[in-house]
């Protein structure tokens, strides 16, 4: 899988996590995944606006800092971020259980039998992961390695990357830090 096309991070046990851009990156990963016959993990907001997540590793072998790390990127990437809250309700769910018929429009998928939720806090840390700066949960990174602290707000994301000190991101261009931010606005801490 080409985590590039998508939304990712890795969770603190190395575990890959990939989530939709869009509506149509959501339809996308979901089809890749149930071409690979495999069954994973999936996540999304109660709400709508929100990728589908995806837990890129064998079931029985997730764990459960993985699942509330996962819960937590599908929340700040989520409508809920760019409408301010603080906090939203996940859904997980297993890819087996998604279906898609074609009356349903683009990112839409229909969640059969027994759903999971999740309330996360919506917050993020900036940090390297595979040489490239990532906004992940708190849990995924070890507190040496954070560069910032992300919180959904009201200032402008191509704002907020001025007051990120980038001396310590020497090699990281502005716009991959703000590719790196939920859409909305943010706050640092």
């Amino acid at each position: 899988m080409d985590e590039k096309k998508y939304k990712w991070f890795y969770t603190k046990s190395e575990k890959l996590v990939v989530g939709g851009k869009n509506a149509e990156s959501n339809d996308s990963l979901l089809n890749e995944l149930n071409s690979t016959k495999k069954d994973y993990i999936l996540m999304h907001t109660k709400a709508p606006g929100s990728p589908f997540c995806a837990i890129i590793s064998p079931i029985d072998e997730v764990t459960p800092s993985d699942i509330q790390e996962c819960a937590v990127f599908t929340g700040c990437f989520s409508k809920a971020w760019k409408m301010g809250l603080k906090k939203t309700v996940v859904d997980m769910f297993h890819l087996s259980q998604v279906k898609k018929n074609s009356e349903m429009k683009s990112g839409s998928w229909a969640v059969a039998g027994k759903i999971q939720t999740h309330t996360v806090e919506l917050e993020l840390v900036l940090i390297m992961q595979k040489k490239i700066v990532r906004a992940v949960p708190k849990k995924s990174a070890n507190s040496k390695d954070i560069l910032a602290y992300v919180f959904p707000g009201k200032i402008d994301k191509s704002e907020v990357v001025n007051k990120i000190n980038m001396k310590s991101l020497e090699k990281i261009s502005r716009e991959s830090l703000i590719a790196s931010l939920p859409a909305g606005g943010v706050v640092l801490k």
